[in-house]
């Protein structure tokens, strides 16, 4: 047996159970809360949140299905298959994947891209014999499958990496302001639905203005029936989930508005025979019972490699706020690592049964905790419920008008639309990332979600750099606060001539010129504003600091860090210093706060060094770690003069003892 093979087998050999238990609870999080799931206290909650999430997944799923430009019915399979991956693999527990508004939207340029309403041989021959659908609504699904696939395997791979650590760049801010952009555009796509208008696909650039030109060009096609019942169903809405909110804690179960505003429209279209009268367009046939799975059609999978990208980043980073959201609530931590596996499968997985790009949504998640649910139990009386739903109740589906839909989810969006609030609180705390919402919002609506998301992250990042460029690295710290116990024995020329400077921030190559820079003016301005009250001897300039002995450096002598050690100054004591010397210039640089420096930032320290040296001034540094200390060595300061303090108070004692200031 070779030794890499060797070396291989012991490994295998020293995993115990326990690891591998350990491993399965992470990597399946549902053997960890399933085991312990109680029936007493948990069951009635999940479902009663299970089924008011059923309406509200069906309702999304059906419209948002239409905004992917493919068959309602592939929403409602999109609502069950992504829930059941998610609630095995996902760390949060209110976390409920499905069809989403930015999902939809990027999945609906793909489709119309490959699979055009007057072209729809273009693509791969992908049409199964069933379920009643025409060889074009299968093209459709097929493209929106690809994108499926492609952006899970990518958040896979992602997972795969560990590029979970790149999450700190989706600050809050942008993805606040990116989901808001995506929360706009779900109304742009639905207006049509909205007004009973028959318009056709718009998107690309400024896209959203040329919906509503449309919209005023054509105002005379708009149907006022639809109009008025979407304006009543939105109020309505409104008004019946605020007073559920207020009696939230008087009444235990909450009403399912939007379920009975569905079945009592739905009662009265077929009564009123809305479709023959061509008042209403309604959702129409919805075929029973749920195929077979067969793969996505891979030969296009080159096609849409940047809308699954797309997919990857903006679904990830839309339900990545949310599964913190959920960990919080639950007084848990989520796993940001975990979490892409979670949903890349929720994506991979339901690609094969003919499923929309998914992910988690707002709404899904406010519904849950406001109803009370504990875990991913109510996802499953969800999805038990939308498979009912599709086996029998067909029927009630086929006379739901598509503008009660769009209400629906009109409502559905508040929260994302609500985040427009948030302009106040980045205002009142930061105005950059005021300026940094309102400029990726913009991005957004002008393109896309994904592009927003994009935009957002790298002006973010110009951002935070032109900041940290411009950002004061130096403070100049107040002699008297910091060295009281000295200060008594210290003549007032002594402690004009020292300053203590402090560095707050890493020294690299974005900032490393500006902090040279800076601490000449600190030393230049000292000089102005005090004289020199006598030159100083040749032999005074010469004098250094004596090296620190192992006991010194280790904390363990009695003597302050940076005092001479052997000799007459450390026999006689500070008494006996002679009173005539010349106080120099002492610089006490407080490097506690440097947290690291490249190699640029250590050419610049050492730069410093040499350069207040041969301007007659000293240069100590206090708080440096061991491994800066043996950088700075290796980058040519000189190891035989001690300089280095283990604090500032240490310092500034070793000044007085020795009448040397470092300026």
């Amino acid at each position: 047996m070779s030794k890499r093979a060797a070396c291989v087998w012991q490994r295998i050999s020293a995993v115990r159970a326990t690891d591998l238990k350990l491993w399965c609870a992470r990597r399946f999080p549902v053997l960890e809360w399933a085991p312990h799931y109680s029936l007493k206290e948990n069951l009635l909650p999940d479902t009663v949140s299970g089924l008011h999430l059923a309406v509200y997944q069906v309702t999304q799923g059906l419209i948002f299905a239409c905004m992917s430009s493919v068959h309602p019915v592939f929403g409602l399979y999109g609502s069950i298959i992504p829930s059941v991956v998610y609630a095995v693999f996902g760390t949060g527990r209110h976390v409920v994947t499905g069809t989403f508004a930015i999902t939809s939207l990027i999945s609906a340029g793909a489709v119309e891209r490959l699979v055009p309403p007057i072209n729809i041989s273009s693509a791969a021959n992908y049409s199964p014999d069933f379920l009643g659908l025409s060889d074009f609504e299968f093209q459709r699904i097929g493209v929106a499958a690809a994108v499926s696939f492609l952006g899970g395997v990518i958040q896979v791979a992602m997972f795969i990496l560990q590029l979970d650590r790149l999450t700190f760049l989706m600050t809050e801010s942008v993805i606040s302001s990116m989901t808001t952009g995506a929360a706009t555009h779900a109304v742009n796509a639905v207006v049509k639905h909205l007004l009973g208008l028959k318009m056709p696909y718009i998107s690309g650039p400024l896209g959203m203005f040329y919906i509503y030109a449309y919209v005023f060009n054509n105002i005379r096609s708009v149907k006022l029936e639809a109009a008025l019942l979407s304006v009543f169903g939105i109020i309505l809405l409104l008004v019946l989930k605020e007073v559920n909110e207020h009696f939230k804690k008087i009444i235990k179960i909450l009403l399912p508005v939007e379920l009975v505003w569905m079945v009592a429209v739905s009662v009265a279209c077929y009564l009123a025979n809305m479709e023959n009268s061509n008042s209403l367009d309604v959702l129409g046939h919805i075929p029973r019972g749920i195929p077979a799975p067969q793969a996505p059609p891979m030969n296009i999978l080159s096609e849409v490699i940047i809308e699954g990208f797309g997919l990857a980043f903006a679904g990830y980073a839309a339900s990545i706020v949310l599964a913190h959201r959920s960990a919080k609530n639950m007084k848990c931590s989520a796993d940001d690592n975990q979490e892409l596996l979670a949903h890349g499968l929720s994506n991979v997985i339901p690609s094969f049964f003919y499923c929309i790009p998914n992910a988690a949504a707002m709404g899904r998640t406010s519904l849950l905790l406001s109803n009370g649910a504990k875990t991913q139990v109510a996802s499953l009386v969800s999805c038990s419920v939308i498979l009912l739903l599709i086996y029998v109740a067909d029927t009630l589906l086929y006379w739901l008008p598509m503008c009660v839909l769009a209400s629906i989810v009109v409502v559905s969006l508040k929260g994302m639309l609500m985040q427009f609030c948030d302009l106040k609180k980045y205002w009142n705390t930061d105005k950059y990332d005021c300026v940094i919402w309102i400029c990726t919002y913009v991005v957004t609506i002008c393109f896309a979600a994904h592009i927003g998301l994009l935009f957002g992250v790298i002006f973010n990042i110009v951002v935070a750099v032109a900041r940290l460029t411009r950002a004061k690295i130096l403070h100049l710290e107040t002699f008297d606060q910091n060295n009281c116990d000295v200060i008594e024995n210290m003549t007032c020329v002594q402690c004009q001539k020292v300053k203590i400077v402090s560095v707050g921030m890493p020294l690299f190559f974005l900032n490393a010129k500006k902090f040279h820079a800076d601490l000449l003016k600190i030393h230049l301005k000292n000089s102005e504003e005090l004289q020199l009250q006598e030159e100083p001897s040749k032999s005074e300039q010469s004098t250094l600091l004596m090296p620190l002995t192992n006991d010194t450096q280790n904390g363990n002598s009695d003597h302050p860090q940076g005092t001479f050690t052997n000799g007459p100054l450390a026999r006689e004591g500070a008494t006996l210093a002679p009173q005539n010397c010349t106080v120099r210039d002492t610089l006490i640089l407080d490097c506690a706060g440097l947290s690291f420096f490249d190699y640029t930032g250590l050419s610049t320290l050492v730069e410093i060094y040499t350069d207040f040296t041969n301007r007659a001034v000293t240069v100590l540094l206090v708080g440096c770690k061991s491994t800066q200390i043996k950088a700075l060595h290796y980058r040519g300061l000189e190891s035989e003069s001690n300089i280095f303090f283990n604090s500032v108070s240490s310092a500034v004692r070793a000044v007085h003892l020795h009448k040397v200031s470092c300026f």
